[in-house]
């Protein structure tokens, strides 16, 4: 039987805040286990949340990346379970007054452009962090209370290709707006998959597994595809699928079930009493959504269409802020772009990756780039030539002066070229006896010898111009 693929994702977004999201304690990653925690986080009897107004803002340019209604009465609700990790024995989270809602997001797939439904956005604090090993269980509490937003799709996914495509376009607009540092490995963006598989034609969704933690974009598609041969198997032997948590096995490249799920959780939701509705004011809305930085799609736009960019090249560029904001800081000094863009993926980042930096750290200053390519355009210099500018640019020398330095500047005159050019001719009359007798290669040599004669410095095209119609004549 053909099965259709029913596919929705939660993912879990760590955002980018300096505190927590109730209390003034540090947000950090890789320090000293219960090192950045106070009375707050540990759920100490007495002390009351306060909200990060930061982390509000933050989720409302999430939002509204992904075209969702923003609510403007903020308000919690208390999530009551007992996990080791969960210190207060409750969760702080929006269970029935989500900050965002109703959004979708755009991917592309190999039958075009589809939406993939967002059905909430809200914002929640992150437990602490448990480490299991031979002799029990060690916590760090720095985690805890860290602020996330949650964001939920619609089962709108019908492959785990769709599903890898959703969660990248996800983790670039979040990267972009900056209020993430969205690193999978470290686990400040991490992934839910709900999957279910139904006969083609239906409209009854199957019994659903839900994938667990999942690390990496990669693994999105690897472990969505091995349960769909798995919940295959089972229904065209006559099995019946299990509701079940599951986790992907990295090293095996398959699903292992964590615990049944039968039934849902009774977590006895309950308005939280200690933060009090708090209703925003249209300009702090605003203010947050004027702050947001222009975004991958519209980027991608604007360096194919008003740059005439490659839609490859162009999604290069935008691989990262930095990338984009040195392309940025170029071009205003540049109006060749696909000149720019072609030395910044070519020999720009081959010295970013050598001296293992980023954009934000290249030593090549925009203006003198800019400079570099406005002498080629200009002829002032030849491309072989530019390579050895490029290079003492690395160094910090500023490309005009070092074309002036080293006496590199380009001979376009023709009157001293013509000059040039008869007396290679009248050294090498054999060459010339050649060229009438039909070989190219002659004319090959009598060029080389002309730019050997002046060091480099003749315009190669006039130069072969200009030996063509002294050959001409003889």
């Amino acid at each position: 039987m053909k099965y259709e693929t029913v596919i929705g994702i939660e993912i879990h977004c760590e955002l980018k805040t300096k505190t927590k999201m109730f209390s003034s304690a540090p947000v950090s990653f890789a320090k000293q286990p219960n090192s950045c925690v106070n009375v707050i986080d540990l759920g100490h009897p007495g002390t009351l949340p306060c909200l990060n107004k930061e982390a509000v803002r933050m989720a409302i340019k999430a939002c509204t990346a992904l075209n969702m209604s923003i609510e403007p009465l903020v308000r919690f609700d208390r999530k009551n379970y007992y996990y080791s990790d969960l210190p207060k024995g409750f969760q702080i989270t929006q269970q029935f007054h989500p900050i965002g809602s109703n959004g979708f997001l755009e991917i592309k797939t190999d039958d075009g452009i589809k939406n993939i439904r967002i059905e909430r956005l809200h914002m929640e604090e992150d437990t602490a962090k448990q480490f299991h090993n031979d002799f029990g269980t060690m916590i760090d509490y720095n985690r805890a209370g860290t602020p996330l937003v949650e964001i939920v799709s619609c089962p709108d996914m019908r492959s785990g290709k769709e599903a890898a495509a959703y969660v990248e376009k996800l983790r670039s607009i979040l990267y972009y707006l900056d209020v993430s540092d969205v690193k999978m490995e470290e686990g400040s963006m991490r992934c839910d998959v709900n999957i279910s598989l139904r006969p083609e034609g239906s409209e009854v969704f199957g019994t659903k597994c839900e994938i667990k933690n999942l690390n990496s974009i990669s693994n999105v598609q690897k472990a969505i595809e091995f349960e769909i041969e798995r919940q295959s198997k089972i229904l065209d032997e006559g099995g019946s699928v299990k509701q079940e948590t599951r986790r992907f096995d990295e090293a095996k490249k398959e699903t292992v079930s964590m615990r049944s799920k039968e039934g849902s959780v009774d977590y006895k939701y309950f308005p939280e009493p200690n933060i009090t509705p708090i209703l925003l004011s249209e300009e702090f809305i605003q203010g947050a959504i004027d702050t947001m930085p222009e975004l991958p799609d519209s980027l991608l736009r604007r360096l194919t269409e008003d740059y005439g960019i490659g839609e490859t090249e162009a999604n290069i560029l935008i691989s990262t802020r930095e990338e984009i904001a040195y392309f940025d800081a170029v071009m205003k000094h540049s109006k060749n772009a696909k000149l720019v863009c072609n030395w910044i993926l070519g020999d720009v980042s081959g010295v970013i990756n050598k001296m293992n930096l980023d954009f934000g750290r290249c030593p090549i200053k925009p203006e003198s780039l800019a400079e570099l390519i406005a002498m080629i355009e200009a002829k002032e210099i030849s491309s072989k030539q530019a390579k050895e500018v490029f290079e003492a640019m690395v160094e910090g020398a500023e490309p005009r002066e070092y074309v002036k330095e080293h006496n590199m500047a380009q001979n376009s005159d023709t009157g001293a070229l013509t000059a040039l050019v008869n007396e290679v001719l009248d050294e090498n009359e054999q060459s010339i006896i050649d060229f009438k007798a039909g070989k190219d290669r002659a004319a090959k040599f009598l060029v080389g010898q002309s730019m050997k004669k002046s060091k480099g410095t003749a315009n190669p095209q006039m130069a072969n111009e200009i030996l063509m119609q002294e050959l001409a004549k003889r």
